[in-house]
């Protein structure tokens, strides 16, 4: 029943991706753009940005080495932000062989690796008050600053412009050999700045020549600013800044198999039409404008899957679910069968979990653009070759990935170790901040235990007031929940804390109180004990 029900949503929808519908949904406001990537109405990608902000990865600044860290072998960029950037010793000689990144590995092989400098070379090279153009591969996170790079890129729909190479390549995610060839004959005959190397990005698959030219013209526009900014603006100072996250859907999004972008903003649905409109008729005509009363997001079901995102328990339609925990460096990914029921073996139904869990896993680390350390607890598998199952199904769900990952194989003890690059912060520490109440823990103190300390401090009080005869009478201020378990079930513990001591001790419910806090005063309103969380 279900394959029919595929097979007339595909002739009823005209999806141009063999039965997947692709849409891209922009909620462009005064203080936050959206811009969310749906699969027949599933979230697979998300990115938010807050125009107010600055975005610092891929924006080129002119700085100033503040000091050198052989110890570290890093230099220590001021480039004009609260923080000095971080520059690694190893990107502060640009060469082709750190760019092969997004080439094949043929080239690889072909181009030797540049000589690395000594620390007395880097010190005479770029002494502290050395001027350097630098690029910001990794923003600010947490308490560290940015980290930057010498090995400069400005990225177009169709190519990568590197000041400063001359590597010419195209990236190995293209992968029919006959493409590759015709690119770099392209490539060959393009008109390239002498100080310049580019390589073919994903996009520039199918494109003719006139869609190169076109994007290196552009190209070569935007380097000649940045080299008049680097001539005539002191440093410390920005000399290239990334497109907002409006341009970037249209340069790194906008495809063959996109079927349509909604946008919910005149203004911003003029603009990317009228960029899209550059890249071909079609693509401008997928790009409509949303006029429905409901928010795009809610309308679109977007909203309810972000919440969903961001718990910390994962449903997953069969049944199973996964736990994730993110801390600074590493995230935990807990994989649990739950109500999954499978007809086959115990070992065929473990295999259908952790298959259903890798994908998953893979797209909430893209939703959450979280990375660092990964590790991953599926349930544990006898069979070897079911491990190697999961493992090549979670390097396949990862290639949609932009971020660069690495994995390892399962370990004995059923863990999957991987990596993931972070550039910057996770989508959880860009909306929301750490609880004032729990302070991040997730977690707050039991009635029984704030009633335990509560007692406890109520005995330390009353036995001080006794040594100095002032014994005066106490009213304590808590929450509500705490003030019940005390009446239910601490009644008597208190009475005989009461007949001990001279003074009356009252107890008064504050609903706007934190759960977790609680403040004892004396009859003159004198703050004798205070815990706020």
């Amino acid at each position: 029943m279900s394959i029919i029900k595929d097979f007339i949503k595909r002739i009823f929808t005209g999806s141009s991706s063999g039965g997947v519908q692709r849409e891209i949904i922009v909620n462009a406001e005064a203080l936050e753009t959206r811009v969310a990537v749906l699969e027949n109405g599933r979230l697979e990608d998300f990115q938010v940005e807050h125009p107010s902000e600055e975005r610092m990865v891929g924006s080129i600044f002119k700085g100033r080495i503040q000091n050198l860290e052989n110890d570290l072998q890093a230099a220590f960029v001021n480039i004009g932000l609260k923080k000095n950037a971080f520059l690694h010793y190893w990107d502060m000689n640009p060469d082709d062989e750190s760019r092969l990144d997004e080439d094949d590995e043929s080239s690889r092989q072909k181009k030797p690796r540049a000589k690395r400098f000594s620390n007395e070379e880097i010190a005479t090279r770029y002494p502290p008050g050395a001027v350097i153009t630098v690029q910001v591969s990794k923003g600010p996170i947490s308490t560290k600053g940015p980290r930057v790079t010498a090995s400069l890129s400005i990225p177009g729909r169709y190519l990568v412009l590197m000041p400063g190479c001359t590597l010419r390549g195209v990236s190995r995610k293209i992968g029919d050999a006959d493409e590759r060839k015709r690119l770099k004959s392209v490539l060959d005959r393009l008109p390239l700045p002498p100080d310049c190397g580019v390589i073919v990005r994903t996009a520039g698959a199918g494109a003719n020549k006139r869609s190169f030219v076109r994007d290196l013209r552009v190209l070569r526009s935007a380097y000649d600013d940045l080299q008049k900014a680097v001539a005539e603006k002191a440093a410390p100072c920005c000399v290239y800044e990334e497109p907002d996250l409006i341009m970037r859907v249209v340069r790194d999004w906008m495809s063959e198999d996109i079927d349509r972008i909604v946008v919910d903003n005149p203004a911003v649905f003029e603009r990317i039409r009228e960029e899209a409109g550059k890249i071909s008729r079609r693509a401008r005509n997928v790009v409509r404008l949303y006029d429905g009363v409901a928010p795009i997001m809610d309308h679109y079901g977007v909203e309810r899957q972000l919440r969903e995102t961001f718990r910390r328990k994962v449903p997953m339609k069969s049944g199973a679910y996964l736990v994730i925990d993110e801390t600074e460096a590493l995230i935990a990914i807990d994989v649990n069968t739950g109500r999954h029921k499978s007809k086959g073996t115990q070992e065929d139904s473990i295999l259908e979990v952790n298959l259903e869990a890798v994908e998953e896993v893979a797209r909430q680390l893209r939703l959450r653009n979280i990375g660092g350390l990964v590790v991953i607890d599926l349930i544990d598998m006898k069979s070897r070759k079911n491990q190697q199952q999961v493992l090549r199904a979670m390097r396949n769900a990862l290639r949609r990935d932009k971020a660069r990952t690495n994995i390892l194989p399962i370990s004995d003890l059923g863990l999957m170790e991987m990596t993931r690059q972070r550039l910057e912060e996770s989508l959880l520490s860009q909306m929301h901040q750490t609880c004032p109440c729990c302070h991040g823990l997730g977690k707050v103190r039991s009635p029984l235990q704030l009633s335990i300390d509560i007692q406890r401090q109520l005995r330390a009080i009353c036995r001080r007031n006794k040594e100095q005869h002032k014994e005066t009478d106490l009213s304590i201020q808590l929450h509500p929940a705490v003030l019940n378990r005390i009446r239910t079930e601490d009644e008597a513990l208190i009475t005989e804390i009461q007949k001990d001591y001279a003074g009356k001790l009252s107890f008064k419910a504050d609903p706007l109180r934190q759960f977790d806090s609680f403040t004892i005063l004396d009859d003159t309103g004198k703050t004798l004990y205070n815990v706020v969380e």
